[in-house]
């Protein structure tokens, strides 16, 4: 982030655009909007300025130092390359926020694309750096967007005290005002009835904290492979309504950004042999958070009931009769054949496709090999990379052919996706020389064959190191 978004009282300011065309004009009407008190400097200023209401103070002569006195922010909109970077540099000595068009290096601030609600106001930037990008995402978003937020806007401001007097708990008070935003009040305001929205939420809030449920509640949600493009929309849901999120070391940065900001996120992230929190603790953190009345996302990397422990989880929480809900995520095993072109199943290949833990709960890797070794099978190892030796050698001595295809992929679905490709005698040299680590998954097969004609994602997606 190399801007840090913030939102600037300028009522009453005094703000300086400098320059005279278009582009001068639109910053100067934006900063009309917050009550700024607006002054336009130009030799010659576009005619269009007789619109703008209430009207800016124009002054039709070159810029000054002097101009600089006073002002609480500065908008540069000129063609003349020095200029711009004389009065950036003096706006900086004097430690006034300065914003040159489409000149980022000479900025202090940025001008976002802007959606106005008022009072809901949300801004879209790119650092600077791609300003018809931003534009092109604010009007994704302003089409999701109804007018009628604005109403929405003002009713809470108008009855924000009287909320705070009704709920002195700020988890009630805040399921309250969810409850307004998602149900009928703001129906009813999106249907242009704004009157019937407002009565309907002071008889809510008549009944007060009655209406509110104060019992916490457990969702397990599934983080899927990586991506957070690949979550469910109801995933997002509840990580945007979740009071803490609770995570583990698969899951991405770019899903964590997706929770709620001042949700509470505990990691309880487990490596091989090291345990930031053992299972039961884990287990009985969820109980002790639910029974707070918090709103509580287990998230998981993949899918919570495939190696993910979800069953012991749940167990719990039904033993201590905590709510709970279990939300499905891509199972890793999915988003990595996906992201790499291998099919798990393939008429030519694999009739078959079984998923298999490489680390068992006593640190071994004592499968039932006979039923993994199968021909025309695909067999997909999680959390497999430590006992590679040992699962290569046991499918060769369980009769898959030596040269069978095995694929390790670290990281899929991220832009870091890495994928080795070998057979049952080389991918464990191969996996060493590239420097492979956890997370990674294994998949032995013949589909592996395929990721050369059908890998599509990236760069990255094509094999390190292939055994020839």
């Amino acid at each position: 982030m190399d801007f840090f978004p913030a939102f600037l009282n300028l009522k009453y300011q005094n703000c300086l655009v400098i320059g005279g065309g278009e582009v001068a004009l639109r910053k100067a009407e934006l900063l009309l909007k917050t009550g700024a008190q607006v002054t336009l400097i130009a030799p010659e200023i576009n005619e269009a300025v007789g619109s703008l209401s209430p009207a800016p103070i124009c002054k039709k002569r070159i810029f000054d130092v002097k101009d600089l006195d006073g002002i609480r922010l500065v908008i540069v909109a000129t063609n003349n390359e020095q200029l711009n970077a004389d009065i950036s540099r003096l706006a900086h000595e004097k430690n006034i926020p300065v914003n040159v068009v489409d000149n980022p290096a000479l900025c202090s601030f940025i001008v976002p694309s802007i959606i106005d609600r008022s009072p809901m106001v949300i801004a879209v930037g790119s650092s600077g750096t791609a300003p018809v990008l931003a534009r092109l995402t604010r009007s994704r978003i302003e089409a999701m967007l109804p007018m009628a937020l604005s109403g929405l806007g003002k009713l809470a401001n108008k009855y924000r005290q009287k909320v705070k007097d009704t709920f002195s708990n700020i988890t009630q008070r805040r399921r309250f005002w969810e409850q307004v935003f998602e149900g009928e009040v703001a129906d009813n305001y999106y249907a242009g009835r704004d009157t019937e929205g407002e009565q309907l939420f002071e008889d809510m809030l008549k009944t007060g904290a009655e209406t509110i449920p104060t019992r916490g509640e457990v969702s397990l949600v599934g983080g899927g492979p990586g991506d957070p493009e690949l979550l469910t929309f109801k995933a997002v849901r509840l990580l945007q309504r979740a009071d803490v999120v609770v995570y583990d070391r698969l899951i991405s940065k770019g899903i964590m950004e997706l929770a709620r900001r001042d949700a509470h996120k505990i990691y309880v992230g487990k490596k091989s042999s090291n345990h930031t929190l053992p299972q039961d603790e884990i287990n009985q953190l969820l109980v002790d958070l639910a029974k707070q009345g918090k709103r509580v996302v287990r998230l998981k990397g993949g899918d919570p009931f495939i190696f993910g422990r979800g069953g012991e989880e749940i167990a719990t929480l039904m033993e201590n009769d905590v709510p709970f809900q279990v939300v499905p995520g891509i199972t890793s095993a999915s988003g990595c054949s996906s992201y790499c072109g291998i099919p798990l199943t393939h008429r030519d290949y694999a009739h078959s496709v079984v998923f298999a833990t490489g680390h068992l709960q006593d640190d071994s890797v004592d499968l039932n090999w006979d039923s993994l070794a199968q021909p025309f099978q695909t067999t997909v190892i999680y959390m497999g990379i430590g006992g590679l030796k040992i699962i290569t050698a046991k499918m060769i001595e369980h009769g898959l052919p030596a040269k069978t295809p095995v694929a390790v992929v670290h990281k899929a679905t991220l832009p870091e996706q890495k994928i080795v490709i070998g057979d049952l005698t080389s991918i464990e040299s191969l996996v060493q020389k590239e420097g492979l680590k956890p997370p990674s998954l294994i998949i032995i097969g013949e589909v592996v064959k395929l990721h050369q004609q059908l890998g599509w994602y990236g760069e990255k997606a094509r094999p390190q190191a292939v055994n020839g």
